[in-house]
């Protein structure tokens, strides 16, 4: 039976959102392992694609091999869910260090996409689908 490697220590944490994904992430200082909820994160995340999307923020301020980052991620489906991680990445990143805000927010990381589902309306079907109509 594997054992949990609990990470301690001084971290920089922020929470990342995405249609009805929320991401609790933690950066700690380390060499560039992502952990996403206890397992390696291309064994959790399949699609290739979706693993460029996570490392983005790191890419793009280069500190891929300074930070091992542990993130709790839940609700979604996989690609609500890199981009929650995303998300939470880069304001964890902003938060470690002010000056990598502006290069972030420029690329559009720290903004919070809320494009959410449309409720349900009352006499609809759906958020906007009237019932079908029948002229005779």
């Amino acid at each position: 039976m594997e054992t949990k490697k609990k990470t301690s220590g001084k971290h920089h944490y922020a929470c990342g959102k995405r249609k009805t994904s929320i991401a609790r992430v933690k950066l700690y200082k380390g060499t560039g392992k992502i952990t996403i909820n206890d397992k390696d994160a291309k064994e959790y995340i399949t699609i290739k694609e979706l693993i460029h999307v996570i490392k983005s923020p790191l890419k793009l301020t280069k500190k891929e091999n300074e930070f091992d980052i542990s993130v709790q991620v839940e609700g979604g489906g996989p690609c609500s869910q890199a981009d929650a991680i995303r998300h939470g990445i880069a304001k964890a990143l902003s938060g470690y260090d002010i000056e990598l805000r502006l290069p972030l927010k420029k690329a559009g990381h720290i903004t919070r996409d809320s494009r959410i589902k449309e409720r349900k309306k009352p006499g609809l079907r759906r958020a906007r689908r009237s019932p079908q109509w029948s002229k005779r």
